[in-house]
């Protein structure tokens, strides 16, 4: 209930529950309410628009055109990248392959790695501790960080593309593409130099994985990585510098696109009546071909029995 009366300004007690004003008698709650549900229908239209725009604008920006449809395609690729070896480290002992699924290389995994990593952190960063923070373990666990900054930069700029739909245009997605090729490529450096300081009598232990006489190399699924990475940049360049519709361009032909439709239904409807009034009119000239032959028949009958 209103702290005033709408009609004539009186001020409303707590305890007043009537629906009634006790000093003009207006009904409240139904007061001017076709003024209110004017008012409401047109908050309605504006909410419907608003939402009508977002969704219009949001289909273009992932299917709007053929650039962005590759582009929502090839930014999606970037994914597959870091499931192939970036790095590999062997050994007289153990082998490690930085790679997810350790299908490509032989020895530990990269997720075997995680599980002695989070299994016993505090082993690590004292192994890391020993080498003064500058021999292989450290710039290895460096190298799998940028990796693993290299692939949240490029998610994230794939999610950039359904949330500046509004803004087709929107430099987001470059900006985070080139961040994830900066992750990549100072990975690929960390591990080099890395591998740089071993030396003949280096042995270290990662975690509960012991590795001596160590060599290692950047492997293929590296540069493939790094292939689609820039594909993508190249793509959601392509995209910020081609030109974008405004939601009233879209709104336009959406509009044209429907009076198309519409204009043919319409065609077709048309087709069908006069379809359906030549199937009545040869149907009712069929019948009244049928009762003139009767009636000649008929008369024909009659002549003859005279004669």
């Amino acid at each position: 209930m209103a702290s005033t009366c709408p009609n004539c300004g009186r001020t409303l007690r707590w305890y007043e529950f009537k629906a009634e004003c006790k000093e003009c008698g207006v009904s409240i709650p139904n007061y001017n309410w076709e003024a209110r549900l004017e008012e409401d229908a047109e908050k309605a239209a504006e909410r419907s628009l608003a939402f009508h725009k977002t969704m219009n604008m949001f289909a273009y920006s992932i299917w709007g055109t053929k650039l962005r449809i590759a582009r929502i395609i090839m930014s999606f690729l970037p994914a597959i990248g870091f499931i192939l070896p970036w790095y590999k480290l062997t050994s007289d002992a153990e082998s490690i392959g930085i790679d997810m699924i350790g299908i490509f290389t032989d020895g530990k995994s990269l997720i075997d790695l995680f599980k002695s990593f989070f299994g016993d952190m505090g082993l690590y960063f004292t192994n890391m501790s020993f080498e003064g923070g500058s021999g292989v373990l450290s710039y290895t666990m460096l190298a799998i960080l940028f990796m693993l900054l290299c692939a949240l930069f490029i998610v994230i700029a794939f999610f950039m593309i359904l949330f500046t739909n509004k803004h087709p245009k929107s430099k987001l997605m470059v900006i985070f593409d080139c961040i994830s090729i900066a992750c990549c490529v100072v990975s690929s450096i960390m591990f080099t130099i890395g591998l740089k300081s071993v030396g003949a009598e280096t042995a270290v232990n990662f975690g509960d994985i012991p590795l001596y006489n160590i060599s290692g190399s950047v492997m293929w699924g590296y540069f493939v990585a790094l292939l689609l990475l820039v594909v993508a940049l190249v793509f959601n360049f392509l995209v910020m510098r081609a030109p974008a519709k405004s939601h009233e361009q879209l709104e336009e032909e959406r509009l044209a696109r429907k009076a198309e439709k519409e204009a043919k239904e319409e065609q077709k409807r048309i087709e069908r009546e006069k379809a359906q009034e030549e199937a009545e009119k040869k149907a009712k000239e069929e019948q009244e071909r049928i009762v003139a032959e009767a009636k000649a028949k008929l008369a024909a009958r009659k002549e003859k029995g005279k004669k």
